[in-house]
């Protein structure tokens, strides 16, 4: 495991490119399960395992891209398409005796494992939202904005697999400060962002440009991406409790892309804020304005 700070965003790419992508326990074990039946397997239900580990999806997505150029003239940007192209027995012959997360992090610093279902796990609800999200405003492909949104902090994942003393110093200079951006922190501790590390790691595996598009920030003005965005940054927020000051914020933004009303957005979502907590949270918001 790296335990110091690589200088440089390429010696990352090619240290993650080299390691193989364990993935999470829950996942191994339901993809042995779905082999014991591979005759009655369907790729829809394959490709619902896969879409619940993002370290899975990337290992699927990573592999099929040097066989999209021989077989389409198009990129193959979903797991079900990609599992599709691949056919169910020739992914079950691919993908099996996988490392695991859990396994890997065994002897890891204390914490590294929860930090990394954590991130995990807030990768899953970022990826509900845009699921929900991409089917009320009738996305052209609802599979592509879930996607985006899974992977979407996928060097966060492989950092907490990887260096997990450099992301849980992370982590704690942001619980000690709450009020420090991810970004600065993230410079801090490594000398670059993640998303940086993330970009070009999807460059190196070749990953669709649509999705890598989908999971860059900088292209938030379009309605998709800002359907990613809006997604990842709710599932972080409500991952600090329904006290963040930011939420509020995120509930406008979701209200405008989805072009409903605040009031609605929380009927139709259920994610409005209780009035108590509500008020709380703007008087909290009004306090660190008059500090």
């Amino acid at each position: 495991m790296i335990e110091q700070a690589l200088a440089t965003v390429e010696e990352w790419v090619s240290y993650f490119g080299a390691q193989e992508l364990p993935v999470l326990r829950h996942t191994r074990r339901q993809l042995e399960e779905a082999r014991e039946h591979m005759d009655k397997v369907s790729g829809k239900l394959i490709a619902r395992i896969v879409l619940q580990d993002p370290l899975m999806a990337v290992r699927v997505l990573s592999y099929i891209q040097p066989l999209t150029g021989r077989r389409l003239h198009h990129d193959v940007a979903t797991i079900a398409g990609a599992i599709m192209m691949l056919g169910v027995e020739p992914f079950f012959q691919r993908f099996e005796n996988l490392p695991t997360i859990e396994d890997r992090l065994k002897d890891a610093p204390p914490h590294a494992l929860l930090g990394t279902i954590q991130v995990i796990r807030r990768a899953q609800q970022a990826a509900h939202y845009a699921h929900k999200w991409a089917v009320w405003r009738v996305d052209v492909d609802v599979e592509e904005v879930t996607l985006a949104a899974l992977l979407h902090d996928l060097a966060e994942i492989l950092l907490y697999a990887f260096a997990p003393k450099l992301a849980l110093a992370i982590r704690d200079a942001q619980l000690a400060d709450p009020r420090l951006r991810s970004v600065n922190v993230q410079e801090a501790v490594l000398g670059f962002p993640l998303l940086s590390i993330q970009i070009a790691l999807c460059q190196a595996w070749k990953l669709p440009p649509l999705l890598l598009a989908l999971i860059d920030d900088a292209h938030a003005e379009h309605p998709r991406v800002r359907n990613v965005v809006l997604a990842v940054s709710l599932a972080r927020h409500l991952a600090h409790g329904w006290k963040d000051a930011a939420l509020p914020d995120d509930l406008k933004g979701i209200a405008q892309l989805l072009n409903l009303s605040e009031a609605a957005l929380g009927e139709r979502l259920h994610l409005a804020l209780p009035a108590n907590e509500q008020q709380e949270t703007q008087q909290s918001q009004q306090n660190a304005q008059t500090r």
